[in-house]
């Protein structure tokens, strides 16, 4: 807290900006601020143990070397999709970009190990449970979730990235969701009085439907129904 409320906004700025290049300076400017407050409250002003400034350089070396090991994988996972031609295909679909694209691929392998997209719902765990006891059958069901849990986030990610009404046309205040067959769906499943989470399901459900017959007839996304 000493040190930070010694270097001042200028300069805890300019270092910021400068290490975070992702960055606007406007953010680094934020953040500024945020630290200089939290060093104002901090009832301890100097370190007490030199201990403790040693384990903290230590976790901050083993956090800078997993962001080097996390841009290695991430760099070695991109070599390896852009050689397959359904990394590309999966791409057509508005809203789904290079890491999910990656993702729904190797979760899924093959997709001849799927001889009906039910089972690769299945597979997702995107599939209603159905609970049935005697005469008494539930009304309410809710999905599985075996499977893969990744391949389904990935899922909700990319339904939540579709629906999103982030275009605008320059010359209107329109606007425009980047996927309009799914978004026409989602609305659909809102106006009959589906929970917004029950119709992101529904949406996830109906997008791995689309990807298993991409990847079964090697076509590409189709933008009009």
């Amino acid at each position: 807290s000493e040190s930070v409320l010694e270097a001042g906004v200028e300069e805890i700025t300019q270092f910021i900006n400068k290490h975070c290049k992702a960055r606007s300076l406007k953010w680094a400017h934020q953040k500024t601020e945020e630290l200089i407050a939290a060093a104002k409250r901090n009832p301890f002003q100097s370190t007490l143990y030199h201990s403790l400034l040693v384990s903290l350089n230590m976790y901050i070396d083993l956090l800078q070397a997993y962001h080097h090991q996390l841009s290695t994988l991430e760099r070695e996972i991109d070599q390896l999709a852009v050689q397959l031609e359904e990394y590309e295909l999966l791409q057509t679909i508005p809203g789904v970009g290079e890491k999910i694209a990656a993702t729904i691929i190797s979760e899924i392998g093959e997709i001849d190990r799927f001889s009906h997209p039910k089972k690769l719902v299945a597979f997702a765990g995107l599939d209603p449970s159905v609970f049935e006891s005697g005469r008494f059958k539930g009304t309410k069901n809710h999905i599985t979730k075996r499977g893969s849990a990744r391949l389904r986030r990935m899922l909700y990610t990319a339904v939540r990235c579709s629906i999103r009404d982030s275009r605008k046309k320059k010359t209107t205040d329109e606007t425009i969701a980047r996927n309009k067959r799914l978004r026409a769906f989602y609305d659909l499943k809102r106006e009959e009085g589906k929970p917004y989470r029950v119709a992101i399901i529904a949406c996830a459900n109906k997008l791995l439907h689309w990807v298993y017959a991409m990847l079964k007839t090697k076509t590409p996304f189709q933008e009009t129904i």
